[in-house]
């Protein structure tokens, strides 16, 4: 037998939903590589003949081997900060107090707009590799911050670049349709639908000709765009062949995860306020529901996301950063484990699927990441821990001690 590496005194985590023990786990196991794939796994009595002088052989001292970590949502490309809103808001300022003195999204437009890609690529690799720490293999980054066409074709390209450079893969979502652009504020009742024209018109259609973006993203509330827009600009990114994804639900239920639902969309996310039509719609789909604990707890919002109707339908629930200087200046992944278990009352098992299978899905990768299978690619973490609940439970001392992507052995 010849493989590329194997991989002794483990146990796997595969999240593999055939596997009917918890976590899909295989205890006392081994793992061999061959062309950054996954060869073989099973019980390490069952491992196969190999030429072990020939093969590197990697010993995981009884830890546990877990897919490669996934953060599905996050908008890590953008430059300033608002800590100074930060602290305002601790000091009794309202939203509306700080918004007409400049800030929220307005402040991180003007930075993006100002920013040069070289220092909009070294901010997000400083917070990709802060990722990469914690074991994250695969990120998704959205746009947003530019909100005219420049400015957003900028960030795409900047999340481009991040991933041909990072050991970390890199799927890139345009949400121009993120808020209303300042400049056109003064169009009244008319800005939000000019504003739709230009995205639909100009912006998508720029961003299919770079091959900027793998899917498209949409705001859909009542202070950003309605469903109507929000359909425009979703059916737009599909006839330019791009997946498509929703921000829906957050502060509103407007019936945007059930217009995704029927347009087909990888996943909704927030959802705090998805009633049980909306859970049944995209359970019908097969559309992902992303769970952001960080924007919760940020906020200190108090309106739950309908776990129990989620379980009940069976909709893949995922768990990710949403890292953005506003409403959820965290990143960390592992962190996320541990808000979605004590915030949401996840279980530990269902918040490491929220971050590995079901994120996968919600990205469309489920064919290649997110389980550790045979012909899947080898993306996977060993972490110093006795039992994957662990990575939930605790905080604050990472437990990596070795990532591998496709195939490659990245020491912590």
């Amino acid at each position: 037998m010849s493989w590329d590496q194997v991989w002794i005194d483990i146990n796997i985590a595969t999240m593999d939903a055939s596997i009917t023990e918890a976590y899909g786990a295989i205890t006392d196991a081994a793992l061999a590589v061959k062309d950054g794939k996954i060869a073989w796994l099973g019980k390490r009595s069952e491992l196969p003949s190999f030429d072990a002088l020939a093969t590197p052989v990697y010993r995981g001292k009884g830890g546990w081997i877990t897919p490669g970590l996934i953060d599905a949502h996050t908008h890590l490309v953008f430059a300033g900060n608002r800590a100074n809103e930060f602290e305002l808001r601790l000091q009794g300022a309202s939203y509306e107090e700080i918004a007409r003195a400049g800030g929220g999204i307005v402040s991180t437009v003007k930075a993006c707009r100002e920013a040069e890609e070289a220092e909009l690529f070294d901010l997000a690799r400083r917070r990709l590799n802060a990722l990469a720490r914690e074991g994250v293999t695969t990120v998704e980054i959205k746009s947003g911050y530019g909100l005219d066409l420049d400015t957003e074709l900028k960030l795409l390209r900047v999340a481009r670049e991040l991933g041909a450079h990072h050991h970390v893969d890199v799927v890139t979502t345009f949400l121009g349709a993120h808020a209303i652009p300042p400049e056109f504020k003064a169009l009244g009742d008319g800005a939000a639908d000019a504003y739709v024209d230009l995205v639909v018109n100009e912006m998508l259609p720029a961003v299919a000709a770079e091959q900027l973006a793998d899917a498209a993203d949409v705001f859909c509330e009542n202070i950003a765009f309605d469903l109507r827009q929000t359909e425009r600009v979703l059916t737009a990114a599909q006839a330019l062949g791009m997946d498509i994804k929703l921000h829906a639900e957050q502060l509103s239920n407007l019936g945007g995860s059930e217009l995704a639902a029927r347009l087909g969309a990888k996943s909704v996310d927030h959802i705090e306020y998805l009633d049980e039509a909306g859970v049944k719609a995209i359970a019908q789909s097969g559309t992902c529901a992303v769970l952001l604990p960080g924007a919760f707890y940020f906020l200190r919002e108090t309106k739950l996301p309908p776990i129990d109707l989620l379980r009940q339908y069976g909709v893949p629930m995922v768990l990710a950063s949403d890292f953005n200087p506003g409403s959820s200046p965290l990143c960390s992944t592992l962190l996320m484990l541990n808000m979605g278990c004590t915030l949401f009352r996840l279980t530990p098992e269902e918040a490491l699927k929220g971050v590995t299978c079901n994120a996968a899905m919600a990205l469309g990768r489920e064919h290649s990441v997110g389980i550790i299978r045979e012909g899947m690619q080898a993306d996977f973490c060993l972490w110093n821990i006795t039992t994957p609940a662990e990575l939930a439970y605790s905080y604050g001392v990472n437990p990596l001690v070795d990532v591998v992507k496709a195939g490659k052995v990245i020491h912590q």
